[in-house]
């Protein structure tokens, strides 16, 4: 009798080991500006907020890193990406970069280079599994507050050239391409997904942008 009883709880310790394996995700996101959440409490970023949504569904992020910060162009990220080295293990690695290569003016020879390079290094960190990385669209900030006194029509023609660049290479490497541009127009006539900098996307922003990247990893 002894032996079956403990036979039993072996089985039941190595279902409940399977089970919080398969329900657990190691997560990295990489990015700029929109994915550090500057002019938004951090918790309120889409990292923070797709981490506490994931464990909603009974998903444990763990562990999660955040490699993002204000300014940072293509250059900067592939920068802080090797001085970080970080461990080729994740489940899971968001991507969002691009825009500041924009702002700045930056030859759009860079982001050809340097994007492919930044993708590629994202499936590195993800396995080596382009499906377990999905990159996120440039916004368009031309409806924001901030750039009323900007050319409109070239931040808007320029995005386009970007995004489109983006998403080929996205695709062409087998990643999970995310629109959220179009999405982010919402911001000119709703004023309240716009953080207090005038510039930056909200909490309520940055929680559409979790709710699709959920629709699209856990379908």
């Amino acid at each position: 009798m002894l032996k079956y009883t403990v036979t039993f709880f072996i089985v039941i310790f190595t279902m409940a080991i399977s089970f919080s394996q398969n329900n657990s995700i190691s997560f990295l996101a990489l990015g700029d500006s929109y994915t550090a959440g500057t002019g938004e409490s951090k918790v309120n970023s889409w990292p923070l907020q797709f981490v506490h949504q994931s464990q909603k569904k009974k998903i444990d992020v763990k562990p999660f890193k955040v490699l993002a910060q204000a300014g940072w162009t293509t250059t900067d990220l592939l920068s802080a990406i090797q001085a970080e080295q970080l461990e080729p293990n994740y489940d899971r690695v968001g991507l969002l970069i691009g825009v500041n290569n924009q702002y700045k003016g930056i030859d759009f020879e860079v982001l050809e280079k340097e994007f492919p390079l930044l993708l590629r290094k994202s499936i590195q960190m993800a396995k080596g599994n382009p499906k377990n990385v999905f990159v996120l669209s440039i916004p368009d900030w031309s409806v924001t507050p901030f750039a009323r006194f900007k050319d409109k029509t070239k931040i808007v023609k320029e995005l386009k050239a970007y995004n489109a660049l983006i998403e080929k290479e996205t695709k062409g490497q087998g990643a999970t391409f995310i629109e959220i541009t179009k999405m982010s127009r919402n911001a000119l006539v709703n004023p309240s997904l716009i953080a207090s900098d005038s510039l930056h996307p909200s909490k309520k922003m940055y929680r559409m942008w979790v709710k699709k990247i959920n629709k699209k990893l856990f379908k």
